[in-house]
């Protein structure tokens, strides 16, 4: 038996990468997962890998910057598995770049599929969560906010510091209910850092060379076995924090 032997979560952008991970890791510890996201294919793909080592999950199409997506993506996990216990907002669609080149859409798109869709999806799964006596949130934010040379991510990591203020928010505002809300800065290798890491093999040995820990991070054995311990019992007095998981590359405080 898993140590969430039972659990319920929602998952975005569980398609690929880091969610993808992370609804791995959770499903081998006896969660019911709704893997959600954009991209049918990858979420059937991401079902069948589950499906195949005895978990349970199934596909949510969800585009996390459509309100009415949301609320569909919840009703459909409680629909589906009985309620919500975790909920992990993965996905979000915002760019690298500099302050000169980004367009107000740019910024606009980044803020509705991050903190807005971050803030939607937790005011949604509130009061299922009460109904089952608590349960814990993950938000997913970045080191990039935290960087001394800032260039090419401010929007990136001001949109992720948004979400960080509604996690400490909704910690302190939903403890008493019985749900904890934790953010997590990962880095861990998904498709897009491994396309610019082929691309670009000089900055990518350099990016490397400066994390302690002399590796990019496996998104279920190094990010998704992080969140299961999040959302377990062992780290039941932990909450609105920010746990780094990049091999102690970031300076955070």
């Amino acid at each position: 038996m898993g140590t969430l032997e039972g659990k319920v979560a929602l998952v975005t952008g569980a398609g690929q990468g880091i969610g993808r991970g992370i609804a791995s890791a959770l499903a081998k510890e006896g969660v019911a997962v709704a893997v959600a996201g954009r991209t049918e294919s990858k979420l059937h793909k991401t079902v069948a890998e589950i499906e195949e080592v005895g978990g349970r999950a199934i596909p949510v199409r969800c585009d996390v910057s459509v309100a009415d997506d949301i609320v569909d993506s919840v009703e459909q996990t409680v629909d589906g598995f009985g309620g919500i216990d975790i909920m992990v907002n993965n996905a979000n669609d915002s760019k690298p770049g500099r302050l000169l080149d980004v367009v107000d859409e740019d910024f606009e798109r980044a803020f509705a599929s991050g903190p807005l869709a971050t803030l939607r999806f937790m005011r949604a799964c509130h009061p299922h969560m009460v109904a089952r006596g608590g349960g814990s949130v993950i938000n997913l934010v970045t080191s990039a906010a935290v960087r001394w040379d800032a260039s090419n991510y401010g929007v990136y990591g001001s949109i992720k510091e948004g979400t960080r203020v509604l996690t400490r928010a909704a910690a302190a505002e939903w403890g008493r209910d019985g749900i904890r809300v934790n953010n997590v800065a990962p880095h861990a290798m998904t498709p897009a850092l491994q396309w610019w890491m082929d691309k670009n093999p000089e900055e990518a040995e350099e990016f490397v060379a400066g994390i302690p820990l002399g590796r990019v991070g496996e998104p279920e054995a190094d990010i998704g076995r992080a969140v299961v311990f999040l959302c377990s019992e062992d780290a039941r007095y932990l909450t609105g924090a920010t746990i780094p998981l990049d091999g102690g590359q970031s300076r955070w405080g």
